[in-house]
């Protein structure tokens, strides 16, 4: 049949009961998108015959004879249509795949249905932005656009900003290696069961059938899936394909064919034998005598399990003081038990991976990982390979937060290539991420607190419990990390901390956006928030009161070593509570924000806070090179990720600043095991912190390498000469850098480069302070939220509009986790939790402005005075939420998240709604 896609006509033979999205991206047009294959996010969205059409519901053949335009046919990298270059103007992306989407969505709108983008873009989601910087975009009232390039201090766009929105940056799966394989996998229909026997005979004798894998081909070495720079910090308790099902969801067998119809065929012709086995799907059952074993067959100290005869992934115990003692003769206690429950990521490229030999028969593979450096090493160990052997990389990813700091795909995929010696790809669908794969960890935590008549905190003690779900990667890192900077914040005589992490029969779950804290804060500032009103203190002022300040050691279960202020490093780099919470307290004055919508409706204010640590504990570790180019612009070579973060655009600000460039000058080569010797990865907000130190460490080295050889060029002292785009300077005169990459080859035989490498053996914290108005409808049970504004203490603000999509996405996602998400999981351990419209994402009209302030700060640890703020605005939302619909209808709902149904039980007095 004949259609027309951005003007060119072309001659397509769609298969039967083919969608539009597929068929485009086999004729090239890569820039559609999948992230859902449903319908339900936007991100394939095309115009037919002008209208914006879902194209993974589209039937092909009812695009014959008709228009087709992808965001490609609205304009190029250098030629943007004028929709695209509003997007790159108001900063209306930070991954970017949802953003060809959303482009051709808004392309099509008129100024009418600009007044109600809640209903004209609901069929558009993005998971980064917090969507402020879409409406902006799409309605042309962007007030301070992002400039092309500049230093650090300004509003930069992303280098990448004009191929994203005109969809020629490429993800992971955007270019495939000739004669690609499919690999499809079988997953287990059982909680607990053990594989008795797999009968491959009619799989494998399917034409195009290449390769089935079982538990038999697969390498008996056990990994977690969980990567940290010590790969020690996690349990090895899994395997790349076991014959014991621990999850309903499991990987059982995998099939490799020539394309994914044939693979997920040849699935559906394995025959497997199962012996169901008793399951245990809750934590506090699983902690019983008698309780099924989920890895019972494990040496505790082979795999690094606490105990896995009492299925206990790992525990801490500790505190200061007599916690008891405290309690007994506080003038005032508050108590109780809050939960929170499972949260998919949603990052909408789901997890995907291709691998190929390359001309030296080295295993190459291109994933959607946060940490390819990570993988590319537990790849080697799990395949039996020398890390030379292999080599990782990622293009843009689209989206993280915590969830491709796993090893997830990779696996097989090299397994796969290893055994055939051909390009294999694996593209996990959004039904396997929900159901399947790994989200947040579900805490249930207690909280006791003890204080005086003025509001000192006498007593402080959590009891957590951390639902690991069938494997236990991240669990112990969660709970410690959940535990550690949430009760740090806090001066207190005494505290105590038991925490526990338990398997259970149920998906796994995972590192997660705040990595524990947003769960034990949730609890905590909720009480914190009880004990201000049994006080009769302003809440503001019971956190001014109590919190740390510079001086103050950061106390959780033990004093630090040695009378230093903390553990592993932690410092006060700076310090900018203080200044939060004047700025969030002084907002929420001025600015009541919208009314409540009627009668029915009840206000109420909230605000909670939360402290980070910058990076990880125990070393974090980024090695970069930059060098001088022959024609006089400059090479970068990092290896951290791009995927929302940000670090890119940051890494080019740093760049232009210390090289005196501009970004158009600046190459930069990153997230390649090839490109640099190590990069732990992009988690724990390390990115602009870490390598970004670094790189303004080599930068400042190289820097000075050229200005001595100028300087000897243009017969002048090394203090005179400045570095400008392309040239150098000294006065009047000035020297091409061509010429100095010349000279300096000329006399050494070497070109001025540079390496430098940061351990984040120092660390500081990070602090946010959110504060919320709010209404409740007490007929419905629906939260509005009226008024958003949270205060962060980021030092140095490198990239002020960057910064502030970063705050907003992080308040919008935390939205999510409190009022709207939750993969369930039904009593036979199984997850109905199929789609996007079982699984409630934010859109733009569930998610308000937030008002986002700067504390002035300049930390003495970060590059050019700047702090991390990736994870930290996600972690005070829930429990801010929750203390104003408290303050609203004068119950404390414990459990997230608060949905209407909920709160209406609350308010109403049935039971079932308060949790704990």
């Amino acid at each position: 049949m004949k259609i027309t896609v951005n003007g060119n006509p072309r001659e397509v033979d769609p298969r039967p009961g083919q969608c539009l999205r597929t068929l485009l991206r086999e004729t090239s047009h890569v820039e559609v998108k999948k992230g859902c294959d449903s319908g339900d996010c936007g991100a394939c969205t095309v115009l037919v015959d002008a209208a914006p059409v879902h194209s993974c519901l589209y039937p092909a053949l009812r695009a014959a004879g008709r228009e087709v335009t992808t965001v490609a046919g609205l304009g190029t990298p250098e030629r943007l249509g004028e929709v695209q270059q509003r997007f790159v103007d108001a900063a209306g992306f930070q991954c970017g795949f949802c953003t060809a989407g959303m482009v051709v969505t808004a392309s099509a709108l008129t100024a009418e249905q600009h007044d109600d983008l809640g209903e004209h873009l609901k069929g558009n989601l993005c998971r980064c932005t917090g969507y402020r910087a879409i409406r902006e975009a799409v309605t042309g009232t962007t007030v301070d656009p992002a400039v092309a390039t500049g230093s650090v201090g300004r509003t930069v766009a992303a280098p990448a900003a004009g191929r994203i929105v005109s969809g020629a940056e490429p993800f992971t799966l955007d270019a495939l290696p000739p004669g690609t394989l499919h690999l499809a996998v079988l997953r287990s229909p059982h909680a607990h069961a053990r594989v008795l026997r797999i009968d491959t005979a009619a799989a494998q004798a399917l034409p195009g059938v290449r390769l089935v894998l079982t538990p038999e081909d697969a390498p008996a070495v056990l990994f977690s899936t969980g990567r940290h720079e010590n790969r020690l910090d996690d349990p090895d308790d899994t395997l790349v394909l076991d014959p014991v099902l621990r999850f309903h969801g499991q990987r059982v067998a995998a099939v490799v064919a020539d394309d994914l119809a044939t693979a997920q065929e040849g699935l559906r012709r394995l025959v497997v034998d199962y012996e169901v086995l008793p399951a245990v799907l809750d934590p506090e059952s699983a902690l019983e005598r008698g309780a099924p074993l989920v890895h019972g067959d494990k040496d505790a100290a082979v795999s690094r399990i606490a105990d896995p005869q009492r299925n206990l992934v790992a525990e801490l115990h500790g505190g200061v003081g007599d916690v008891e003692a405290a309690l007994a003769t506080a003038d005032v206690t508050v108590s109780g038990t809050w939960r929170t429950q499972r949260v998919s990521h949603v990052a909408l490229e789901t997890h995907a991976a291709v691998g190929w030999p390359d001309e030296d028969g080295r295993l190459v593979v291109r994933s959607s990982t946060q940490v390819p450096f990570l993988v590319r090493d537990e790849l080697a160990r799990v395949l039996g390979l020398g890390r030379d052997r292999v080599r990782v990389l990622t293009a843009r990813v689209g989206g993280g937060f915590g969830g491709k700091q796993e090893m997830l795909v990779e696996d097989l995929v090299g397994l796969a290539v290893l055994r055939l010696g051909r390009p294999v790809v694996h593209e996990t669908t959004r039904e396997d991420t929900l159901r399947h794969l790994p989200t947040r960890h579900p805490f249930r935590v207690g909280v006791r607190l003890g204080a005086r008549r003025d509001g000192t905190l006498t007593a402080l003690a959590v009891d957590v419990l951390s639902d690991a779900g069938a494997y236990g990667n991240h669990s112990p890192g969660v709970m410690y990390h959940s535990c550690h900077e949430s009760l740090a914040t806090y001066r207190c005589a005494n505290k105590r901390v038991d925490a526990r992490a338990v398997y259970t029969h149920t998906v796994p779950s995972g590192a997660f956006r705040g990595y524990g804290l947003g769960q034990v804060v949730f609890a905590l500032e909720s009480a914190l928030d009880d004990l201000a009103r049994e006080l009769g203190m302003d809440p503001f002022d019971l956190r001014r009161r109590n919190v740390v300040v510079p001086g103050d050691p950061f106390v959780a279960t033990s004093l630090p070593a040695d009378g230093s202020e903390g553990d592993d490093g932690l410092r006060y780099g700076s310090y900018g509570l203080d200044q939060c919470l004047d700025l969030v307290q002084d907002a929420l004055a001025r600015d009541a924000g919208e009314p409540a919508p009627g009668p029915q409706w009840r206000t109420g204010e909230g605000m909670a806070l939360a402290m980070i640590a910058t990076t990880p504990p125990r070393g974090h570790f980024a090695d970069v090179r930059v060098t001088l180019r022959a024609d006089g612009d400059w090479d970068l070579d990092v290896g951290t990720a791009e995927f929302g973060n940000g670090t890119t655009t940051v890494h080019h600000q740093l760049a232009v600043t210390a090289l005196g460039t501009s970004v158009d000058r600046v190459h930069l080569r990153q997230s390649d095991t090839d490109a640099v010797r190590h990069d732990t990865g992009a988690f724990g907000s390390a990115g602009s912190v870490v390598a970004g130190k670094a790189l303004h460490l080599a930068c400042r080295d190289v820097a000075g390498q050229v200005r001595t050889v100028a300087a000897r060029l243009l017969g002048v002292e090394t203090a005179e000469v400045e570095l400008h785009p392309g040239e150098a300077v000294a006065g009047d005169v000035r020297v091409p850098l061509s010429a100095v990459h010349a000279e300096s080859l000329r006399r050494s035989g070497t070109v001025p480069s540079a390496e430098a490498g940061d351990d984040a053996a120092v660390r500081s914290v990070a602090f946010t302070v959110q504060g919320f108005r709010v209404a409740v409808d007490t007929v419905t049970g629906l939260v509005r939220v009226l008024r958003s504004v949270q205060a962060v203490d980021a030092g140095t603000v490198l990239n002020p509009g960057q910064l502030r999509g970063q705050v907003e996405g992080g308040v919008a996602q935390a939205i999510g986790s409190a009022l709207f998400e939750e993969v369930r999981v039904d009593p036979d351990g199984s997850s109905p939790t199929a789609s996007l419209r079982e699984y409630y994402v934010p859109r733009l009209d569930d998610v308000p402005d937030t008002e986002v302030l700067f504390a002035d700060t300049y930390d003495t640890v970060g590059p050019l005075g700047a702090k991390s703020m990736s994870e930290a605005p996600y972690n005070p939302v829930a429990a801010a939420l929750a203390n104003a619909v408290r303050d609203a209808v004068g119950v404390r709902l414990r459990a997230l998240p608060m949905s209407a149904d909920r709160v209406w039980r609350a308010v109403h007095d049935v039971g079932g709604a308060i949790g704990g």
